[in-house]
Formats: structure tokens, sequence, C-alpha cells
């Protein structure tokens, strides 16, 4: 027997709410190109950013958000600007690392039902409705890319700039993944699964490097590591 998707209320309700949305794009156009002006407006305004992504549920005494904090002084006292997601946990640590070290340190903040609030350490902070105009300013105005252990939301950030990188869609970024204990069995997968199975080129490996500290990632930052 062949089941009936045709019809119901549920369907029906679904439908109703799609045309709904739908009926809306032309304005909602219009929203996205007033975030794209205001955000863009207001980072051209800053200098040389590091973005460092990293989990928003690593809590204030796990060794991660020590190392984090350690990170935003660095990228401040290497004479770059912080710019994080500028929520809680890792986010949190970088711009408070930032703050401590007397620099500017950016928060790009994104509305959620859960989990993100606004962290109180920054200098400069802006706030998006979507996701991926948030992401264009990542990108667009870092130097480079530090991810720190984290999600869904991290995986995402960091495989769109690897990405990116890889087809030549933006200006080569250094991208560094810091904790080798967490990130080596994805890096693992890449080499034993889609470096294997030809997914991906050899070369493409080295589009970013792993490292165990704060340390070790401002140096790939400032070119003195591969």
């Amino acid at each position: 027997m062949v089941a009936d998707y045709g019809t119901g209320p549920a369907l029906d309700k679904g439908e109703a709410l799609f045309s709904d949305i739908c009926k809306e794009d032309p304005w909602r156009i219009f929203r996205i190109m007033a975030e794209f002006v205001e955000s863009f407006e207001e980072m051209s305004q800053h200098g040389s950013f590091i973005t460092v992504f990293g989990s928003a549920r690593t809590p204030a005494d796990h060794p991660e958000y020590l190392e984090a904090v350690k990170m935003g002084r660095l990228i401040v006292e290497n004479g770059f600007e912080a710019l994080t997601g500028g929520g809680p946990g890792i986010m949190e640590a970088v711009n408070k690392g930032a703050i401590e070290a007397n620099g500017q340190s950016v928060g790009l903040n994104i509305k959620l039902p859960m989990e993100q609030t606004t962290n109180p350490y920054q200098t400069a902070s802006i706030d998006f409705r979507y996701f991926f105009i948030r992401k264009v300013n990542f990108l667009k105005y870092s130097k480079g890319i530090i991810a720190f252990p984290g999600g869904f939301g991290t995986m995402d950030e960091f495989f769109e700039a690897v990405t990116l990188v890889q087809t030549e869609k933006i200006p080569p970024l250094k991208i560094a993944l810091v904790g080798k204990k967490f990130w080596e069995p994805s890096v693992d997968w890449f080499v034993n699964t889609l470096l294997r199975d030809e997914k991906i080129s050899p070369e493409d490996m080295d589009l970013f490097s792993l490292v165990d500290s704060a340390e070790e990632a401002m140096e790939v930052m400032t070119n003195k590591t591969p």
C-alpha cells in the first residue's frame, strides 16, 4: 500500500506557514541589506582582527577557558584586535583576556533561543539576526582564525573558513586548532577517510595547524611556524 502524503491538517498548516514566510521574502532582503551595511560600517573602523571560535558551554574554571583568556591577551600584545562571537564560554574568555591587555575586544553577537548571552568584556558589540552575515564579518575582517574545542557551531565556522581558503574565495588565512586531544580524532578522520578516498588533496591538510597552547597558536598567526 502506498502512503498518502497529499493533504491533512498538519501538512496544510505547514504549507500555510511556508506560504506566509515566502510572502515576507522581499522585505527580508531589506533587513539583510541593512545588517550587512551596519556591520560593515562598524567593522571597517577597526584594525586587524584575529578571530577565535569555541564552545559557549566552557565553564570559567576549565583549563580551556583559562587558555582562551591567555589567547585574548596574546592577540592584543601582538598588535591585533580580538574578535569573537560575543557569547559566554571560550568567547567570553578571549574577550576578557583582550580587555585585560587594554586592547580592542569585539563581539559579533547572534540572537539565539538558548546559550547566547552577551558577555561583558567587549569594547564593541554588534548584534546579528542572520548567521551567514555574521560569518561573512568574521572572515572578511580577520587575518587569522583560531578554533578552540567546541560543538556544531565551532565546527561549522572552522569548515566554512577552511573551505573558503581551499577554494580561494577569500585571501589565505592562518588557521590554528587549539587542543590536540580534542581535534586529533577529527584530523585522523580527514587523513584516513577524506584523504584516503580522494575527497580532499594532500595539500589541503596544510590549510590549518594543530597546536596545543595559546602561545603556539599565536606563533601560527604571526608566521613563526608553517
